[in-house]
């Protein structure tokens, strides 16, 4: 049996309910988004591990589309294990949002499909 490329292994352990990133076990670095080898050595060696869900916006950028759809905020987030990815927060209004805020992830669902999502911390 072929294993499953390291994205399509990530969404399913996301609709599972389980947000995994992964790490070299070489140098320890972990990474994003999910891909065969670490970028920088190249070391296919690596394994999955669970992100704490925890990090602090690093970008935002707030989308206005047509009414009568709310603004929604874009943003760049730098977890704790020093991985950064795009996603968005949601439980605030997208004005709020400001670089430094401390967000957390939760799995939500879009289009039948599961996605990463953030929260306020």
């Amino acid at each position: 049996m072929i294993e499953a490329a390291p994205q399509a292994q990530w969404r399913a352990a996301l609709a599972e309910g389980r947000f995994l990133l992964q790490r070299a076990r070489g140098s320890g670095t972990i990474f994003f988004p999910p891909r065969l080898a670490e970028p920088r050595s190249g070391d296919t060696d690596w394994e999955w591990i669970e992100a704490s869900g925890m990090g602090t916006v690093h970008a935002v950028t707030v989308i206005h589309p047509r009414p009568p759809e709310p603004p929604r905020a874009v943003v760049l987030v730098d977890l704790d294990e020093d991985v950064r990815l795009m996603s968005e927060v949601e439980g605030m209004p997208a004005e709020e949002i400001a670089i430094g805020l401390r967000v957390r992830a939760r799995i939500g669902e879009r289009d039948g499909a599961p996605l990463l999502l953030f929260e306020a911390a």
